[in-house]
Formats: C-alpha cells, sequence, structure tokens
C-alpha cells in the first residue's frame, strides 16, 4: 500500500499540473483582428484586468442573406504598455495580435483572447 501511495500521489500531482498548464498556458492560436475599438476598460472586483471589445465589419455570408453584418471580438491586456496605448485609441480602427488559450485566469482578464501587440491605428 506504501509503495502504491508514493507513485499514485505523484503520478496525480504531474496530471493535475499537465491539465493546469494545457487549459490555462497552452497557447491554442494566434492571429490578427482588425476593427474600430468601441471601448476599452479597467476592471474588476478582486483582479483588475483591461478588458475591450473592437467591432469588425463585413459581409454576411450567402446562406444567412445579403447585407453588413457587425462582428465583436472581446479581448483581454495584461500587458500594461499595451494598455496605455489602446486607452487613447478608443473609436480608431486598430489591428490587433492577440493569442487565444482554452481558459481565462482571473488575473489574466476575462476573455480567452489576449492581446499582446498594437499592430496599426488608424
Amino acid at each position: 500500500m506504501k509503495k502504491f501511495l508514493l507513485i499514485s500521489i505523484p503520478a496525480l500531482f504531474i496530471i493535475i499540473a499537465g491539465f493546469f498548464f494545457f487549459r490555462y498556458y497552452f497557447v491554442f492560436g494566434e492571429g490578427v483582428k482588425t476593427g474600430e475599438l468601441n471601448y476599452f476598460v479597467y476592471k474588476g472586483y478582486v483582479f483588475k484586468t483591461y478588458e475591450g471589445k473592437i467591432i469588425q465589419t463585413g459581409l454576411k455570408s450567402q446562406t444567412s442573406g445579403a447585407g453588413i453584418q457587425s462582428n465583436e471580438f472581446n479581448f483581454s491586456v495584461d500587458d500594461q504598455a499595451v494598455a496605455d496605448s489602446l486607452m487613447r485609441c478608443t473609436g480608431k480602427t486598430v489591428e490587433l495580435r492577440y493569442r487565444e488559450y482554452f481558459g481565462a485566469l482571473p488575473w489574466r482578464g476575462m476573455q480567452k483572447q489576449v492581446v499582446y501587440e498594437i499592430l496599426s491605428v488608424k
């Protein structure tokens, strides 16, 4: 029984640590989004984080009918320098580079998409 516990407890710890890393720190995808910065705020009860939304314009697909639709992209920012720059860009068209995770951490932000770089502001 003692040998079983000496093997199973570290194995269980490694499995839990692996799950936590994969869920919250593994970068699932990276990309670039462009749109008009609708709002950018600093909010939270315990963990204050920077949250924003850009509005992307585009055409609807053939199956949903003709016309223009508005796509929203909600994101978080964990870099202070990027957040300070975005605070001055509300209403402007921005091109943002982001990372997508499987889960959100409260100290990183409320969204799974985390912006880490501003490519351009128009």
